[in-house]
């Protein structure tokens, strides 16, 4: 692995501080934030294993809690699509402000509802995102604005996860930008069967290497 140092970030949002992880390789070709799901954080140990393959693969990677503690008690919050949107749009602004990263490309990785702030997020940016990865996302829940995405998109969802598979074969018809629909066989919503993971974090990857840069 890169053993790129992670360095703790605060990013101040709409009065409220919110917690990070920012890494930066060498010669890094762009930079993936992270829109985690519902009831789930910086510290979400399957989207640091992804990060931590992006990062070997020569992109930074800056996972960030969308909502405070305090906002993740309520379930409207969790499920606030445009709050998540807002705080996404938020810490990519606090990207482009600094100097070790407003010169990189940046692409989202989104999680369940994570992954609709994320098509969101490219909605409202256009031209300025350069991909979007959403693996077992609620993307239905970005269906108002996906034919506006143009940044090339990849949805990873597993053969297991029915009612999710149903949903983003659906929102993948939406989207007029390059995309691509991969499904894991017989992988579940979390993809915690053996390499199921691995293949979502090499899929990631070659799509990010693919797109920024």
């Amino acid at each position: 692995m890169s053993g790129t140092e992670s360095v703790p970030v605060t990013i101040p949002a709409d009065g409220v501080e919110l917690e990070g992880n920012l890494a930066i390789p060498s010669g890094a070709s762009g930079l993936v934030v992270f829109a985690h799901g519902s009831g789930s954080s910086r510290k979400s140990p399957r989207n640091n294993f992804v990060a931590e393959v992006l990062r070997d693969r020569g992109l930074g990677t800056l996972l960030f809690d969308l909502l405070t503690e305090e906002e993740d008690q309520t379930y409207e919050t969790r499920f606030d699509i445009s709050l998540l949107t807002q705080r996404l749009l938020t810490a990519t602004e606090w990207v482009r402000d600094r100097d070790d990263t407003s010169d990189l490309d940046i692409g989202y990785f989104g999680s369940s509802t994570g992954a609709a702030a994320a098509l969101l997020g490219a909605a409202e940016l256009y031209d300025q995102t350069g991909a979007v990865v959403s693996r077992g996302g609620r993307v239905d829940l970005a269906e108002e604005r996906l034919d506006e995405v143009a940044a090339p998109s990849l949805f990873i969802v597993g053969s297991a996860d029915d009612t999710v598979l149903e949903l983003n074969r659906d929102a993948f018809t939406e989207l007029n930008c390059e995309k691509s629909l991969e499904v894991v066989d017989g992988a579940g919503h979390l993809f915690e069967g053996p390499g199921e993971l691995e293949e979502v974090a090499d899929l990631a990857a070659d799509w990010f290497a693919t797109h920024l840069g």
